[in-house]
């Protein structure tokens, strides 16, 4: 009989172990799942930070683009809108000077001294200046 006590005492034992064992995988397997929420939540902050950045960035390049055409607007509109002294006083001897919008015959009239070259340059000017078409 000492061998049945010997081996119920080891299937105790056994049994004890397996107990033991089941419990270190129920708390290795809760532990994975807590690790697996845990990188979860890092993976979806990450993406919503990512997302974040890019909406970001692509709010910044909007405004940069809007910035831009801007400026080309403006430096389309700070053109020179003068004319050289010259052409501002052969207008104002023939009466042209001050006027919005100039007549073409008598913008022909008043350049009529002038060599073609000259002419070809002042309505050149003008136009430059918005004053003619």
């Amino acid at each position: 009989m000492p061998e049945t006590n010997e081996l119920t005492e080891t299937v105790a034992r056994l049994a004890a172990a397996a107990e033991a064992l089941q419990a270190a995988a129920e708390r290795l397997q809760g532990q994975h799942e807590e690790i697996a929420a845990r990188l979860d939540r890092i993976v979806a902050m990450a993406d919503e930070s990512d997302a974040a950045a890019r909406r970001e960035l692509e709010t910044r390049v909007a405004q940069l683009e809007r910035e831009n055409s801007d400026l080309k607007a403006n430096a389309a509109r700070g053109q020179r809108k003068t004319l050289s002294p010259m052409a501002t006083a052969l207008l104002s001897k023939n009466g042209l000077e001050g006027q919005a919008a100039i007549d073409t015959a008598a913008l022909d009239k008043a350049l009529a001294t002038l060599s073609v070259d000259q002419r070809i340059a002042v309505k050149a000017e003008m136009a430059r200046a918005g004053i003619i078409d």
